[in-house]
């Protein structure tokens, strides 16, 4: 069943002088990349000196996305900039990166240790979407079976309109696909911030907080915003 059924080189210009300042956050409730000092001196402390500056380029590029979404400009310029800025990131598996099987980073921990798995990057592109303004009906992040490589995988599928064949987000490859295009990927289930869907296409409401993983980056997530 096709996914419309069921379903590294230098990082936009790191190290350009204008990502070397700590950005400071903004009065009131903090956003994804409104980082605070005392979680860039952590991200620092940890992970050397170039994760800020790593931080700051995201923050850039969530923020003029963000602005362009709100002037209208189409959906299509944040994915393409999104899908490649995470692409970038070199890949390690979860047990030799994390020391754990399986590891849900959030894209502060993604971007500071500079590595993740798919489901890293498929993460950290949700949640930049979601921040630029893109409605989360648009998005979900969607486990699959890699039939060539006969593996599990995660990418992230963009739903222009409910019934679209939607845009595969994957850093298996750079470009950004039609799921009709993806043969090599057979869905498992998919879920965003609302609801849970299986192969198929039905829906089960609130089920995305069913996904144990799922609840623990929220909860680093929202560990991180309160730095």
């Amino acid at each position: 069943m096709g996914l419309r059924a069921g379903w590294s080189a230098k990082l936009l210009g790191w190290g350009a002088g204008a990502a070397l300042l700590w950005a400071v956050a903004v009065p009131g409730r903090a956003g994804l990349v409104d980082f605070s000092n005392n979680l860039m001196a952590y991200v620092d402390k940890r992970w050397g000196h170039e994760a800020p500056v790593r931080m700051n380029v995201w923050q850039r590029l969530v923020r003029d996305n963000k602005a362009a979404t709100a002037s209208g400009r189409a959906d299509t310029t944040g994915l393409k900039q999104v899908n490649g800025f995470f692409n970038q990131v070199p890949y390690f598996n979860d047990i030799n990166h994390w020391g754990v099987d399986d590891y849900w980073a959030t894209p502060t921990e993604t971007l500071g240790s500079f590595g993740g798995d798919c489901e890293d990057y498929s993460i950290g592109k949700y949640l930049s979407l979601k921040e630029i303004g893109i409605p989360i009906d648009k998005l979900r992040i969607t486990y699959v079976r890699a039939l060539k490589l006969g593996e599990s995988h995660m990418v992230l599928a963009y739903y222009p309109t409910p019934d679209a064949d939607p845009l595969i987000l994957d850093n298996l490859t750079g470009d950004i696909r039609p799921a009709s295009q993806r043969t090599d990927l057979e869905p498992v289930y998919s879920f965003n911030d609302d609801d849970l869907w299986v192969t198929g296409g039905t829906s089960r409401k609130g089920g995305a907080s069913n996904v144990r993983l799922w609840r623990d980056l929220l909860e680093k997530l929202a560990k991180e915003q309160r730095m």
